[in-house]
């Protein structure tokens, strides 16, 4: 969230992937990304699952044996279990510790199904994060308000009486 007093000042809400700032008013579009979204996000997973498939087919050919075939398949559906949740809680909470965020990036990359699905499956009801990001603008308006007020530059005068 950044406060830059460019314009009318205060502070400015924070543009989310794919929606920029549009998710503030709903405005320039919004319904058509949220609907652009979800159906590229679907059809990203589709695909993925298509490619999935392919390697699955890739190890059978190969003959590595039921073994090797049931531990792609599970950790394959783990991944993309956890990907979902780790998505999802993403968009409604940050990420208490970062650090930790960051050293799941590669169980979302090898599950990134679970995370095109929680995009898909968020976007039909809101632009994904918009909730949290709403939360925060908000709290970020409100607290600058009560800056502003309490601020004696910012009040506005009172006309002199004669």
């Amino acid at each position: 969230m950044s406060e830059q007093t460019g314009g009318g000042g205060g502070p400015e809400p924070e543009p989310i992937r794919f929606f920029g700032t549009t998710w503030v008013g709903h405005d320039n579009g919004y319904g058509l990304r949220r609907v652009g979204v979800a159906a590229g996000s679907l059809a990203a997973a589709v695909a993925a699952c298509f490619v999935l498939r392919f390697a699955y087919q890739g190890l059978q050919i190969a003959d590595t044996g039921s073994f090797v075939n049931v531990l792609v398949v599970v950790m394959f559906a783990l991944c993309s279990a956890m990907a979902f949740r780790k998505t999802w809680e993403g968009f409604a909470a940050r990420p208490a510790d970062p650090d930790a965020e960051r050293s799941l990036q590669g169980l979302k990359a090898i599950g990134f199904v679970g995370s095109l699905l929680a995009y898909f499956f968020r976007s039909l009801t809101e632009a994904p994060g918009e909730a949290l990001r709403r939360r925060e603008y908000e709290a970020a308006v409100t607290a600058y308000e009560r800056r502003r007020a309490g601020n004696p530059a910012g009040r506005k005068k009172k006309p002199k009486r004669k």
